[in-house]
């Protein structure tokens, strides 16, 4: 499962990920079977928009069972809260 979650961007990442996603909340999307190239070809989109605009916040998520807890995290922007690695599992820190 992969998951992307907005925060404050421009309407046309919403387009953008609707396309390829479902849109199950406002700024959440999932996509149950995508494949590793496809996610990378939409975290390589969203990269580059975000390159130019440099606005809002971007969290994107999919299993993996090499990286810590079995999930892998990719952000673009600033983050709400510090996601660290506390031996092998994924803790939220607040500032």
């Amino acid at each position: 499962m992969t998951v992307v979650v907005t925060i404050n961007v421009a309407a046309r990442y919403r387009g953008f990920l609707a396309s390829a996603m479902l849109e199950i909340a406002p700024g959440v999307y999932t996509s149950p079977n995508m494949t590793s190239g496809i996610r990378k070809r939409v975290w390589e989109v969203l990269a580059g928009w975000y390159d130019e605009m440099q606005q809002g916040s971007i969290v994107m998520t999919w299993r993996e069972p090499s990286a810590v807890g079995g999930q892998r995290i990719q952000l673009l922007g600033e983050a709400p809260k510090e996601i660290v690695d506390a031996d092998g599992v994924y803790l939220v820190k607040y500032n």
